[in-house]
């Protein structure tokens, strides 16, 4: 038995006093005449401590215990769910599931293929390994070196969350498996006020592996150094030019923009429905030449990794765009078998108490051949976007509106000031199609990104090379 199994066996079995052949037995039951579903059993810790203004702000610890039942048939899904584990509570959730598959003959999709990807991150709970004193005296250093990094400072705000998530999936053919997840995630931002002015800048870190990494001062030091060279940036800034422009986008966090304006529009669930800008185009053109886009949820400590989704099947490397042309949707179960085509390990949920859904894990663009400085260089009048802050999509239409949160103006190949107030509007499959250069220099984010998605988050990952985009619609307050 793997780790993950004996762990969870000892958790929702052993500790409880279930039965494992009765639970078995009972989710067969349930399930009978479904096309498909599952028994989703969940065990999470997660703490969260948040300092701020020279003083600890908040400090907060959750540990939440449940299950999810579902039934599929056809289209429609029936979902249970109870924030005990126990055999009536089960039975009562059962109850509900059934109304769904009444009258329903179903033939049950067969399980994910046994034998999930190995493990890609520690089974080690973050909560436990570093002491909580140490955590609160990372947090006071922090603030102390960011108040005497710059004498320009006048408010700073750390944070450290961690958590660790046990779940299994039990399906009706007596299919089992478990994944152990730990997360992290440290953050710094701070306000630096000259003659006047304040502005702020951010900087974050995190992943599926331990806090011990950034009790190390030359980690966190450089964490709050890059929050303070952002804010010392945006003081100098300049009202950003409004009109079309050629942008440039910085590696790694920037790729945001393509999981939002591409990658929501990409999922199983959207196509199916027949709304998404994206829908029946597998195999036609949607994006540039050299355009290589990338859902993988097999990085190893990777924040959007999982080794199996939330209905058991083991994560995968998914090509969705290669060389600008569509290749295919990233699916749960439920969209992959009402669309004819295999689940892609995308089926995911934010605890126990929601239904799955199809989502993104890791997901980026592949290198190209440029440098950043030969596609700098090839910039008459433009903008070179660095970081993102806050974005929006219709995934209808493919619209999108991206604020820029560090940005510069190029001109002759030469960057410029620094520009504040930077949106970038446009439409993704438009704005793919409009890529001229690919840089050779892909970054995945630091390890901070969360996707929203119909009321429910995840942790994701995002990423790719320096782009250079042409005619892109600028937001701005000066004329370009």
């Amino acid at each position: 038995m793997d780790t993950a199994l004996d762990t969870t066996q000892k958790l929702f079995f052993d500790r409880t006093g279930l039965d494992e052949n009765e639970v078995k037995a009972l989710v067969a039951d349930s399930l009978k005449g479904s096309d498909d579903g599952e028994l989703y059993l969940e065990e999470k810790h997660s703490e969260m401590l948040v300092f701020d203004d020279g003083r600890m702000k908040s400090a907060s610890y959750d540990n939440s215990t449940g299950f999810g039942l579902r039934a599929i048939a056809g289209e429609a899904h029936g979902y249970a769910h109870a924030g005990e584990i126990s055999l009536d509570a089960i039975r009562r959730a059962a109850k509900t599931v059934e109304t769904v598959t009444n009258g329903h003959s179903g033939t049950l999709d067969v399980a994910p293929s046994a034998g999930a990807n190995r493990p890609l991150y520690t089974a080690s709970n973050p909560l436990e390994a570093t002491a909580f004193g140490d955590k609160v005296e990372l947090l006071q250093e922090m603030d102390a070196y960011a108040r005497q990094a710059d004498s320009n400072v006048c408010q700073v705000s750390v944070s450290l969350g961690a958590s660790w998530q046990a779940i299994r999936v039990i399906r009706p053919d007596g299919y089992q498996v478990a994944d152990i997840r730990p997360l992290v995630r440290l953050g710094v931002s701070v306000v630096l006020e000259k003659d006047g002015r304040m502005e702020s800048g951010s900087s974050g870190a995190g992943g599926r592996v331990m806090l011990d990494q950034w009790l190390d001062p030359s980690v966190w030091k450089a964490e709050v150094d890059e929050a303070i060279r952002v804010a010392r940036v945006n003081l100098n800034s300049i009202p950003a030019p409004a009109g079309e422009l050629e942008v440039v986008l910085g590696a790694g966090w920037p790729g945001v923009m393509l999981h939002e304006a591409v990658g929501h529009g990409l999922e199983g669930d959207f196509n199916r429905k027949g709304t998404s800008i994206f829908s029946g185009r597998v195999g036609e053109q949607v994006a540039a030449r050299g355009v290589t886009v990338v859902d993988d949820g097999t990085m190893d400590d990777r924040r959007g990794s999982i080794t199996i989704d939330d209905e058991g099947t083991p994560s995968a490397r998914n090509v969705l765009i290669e060389d600008g042309i569509l290749k295919g949707y990233m699916q749960d179960r439920q969209n992959a078998r009402l669309m004819g085509v295999a689940p892609t390990g995308n089926g995911r949920r934010q605890s126990h108490a929601h239904v799955p859904m199809p989502r993104m894990t890791n997901t980026f663009m592949l290198n190209g051949e440029h440098s950043p400085e030969e596609i700098l260089s090839t910039v008459k009048k433009g903008i070179y976007a660095v970081n993102f802050g806050g974005g929006q999509v219709d995934i209808t239409s493919g619209k999108f509106v991206f604020s820029a949160a560090e940005a510069y103006m190029v001109e002759n190949g030469k960057i410029g000031a620094p520009v504040k107030g930077a949106t970038l509007i446009g439409n993704g499959p438009d704005a793919m199609g409009k890529i001229t250069m690919i840089g050779d220099d892909l970054k995945l984010d630091n390890g901070i990104g969360t996707c929203g998605k119909a009321g429910q988050g995840v942790p994701v990952g995002v990423g790719q090379p320096t782009l250079k985009m042409g005619g892109i619609t600028i937001g701005g307050t000066e004329a370009a």
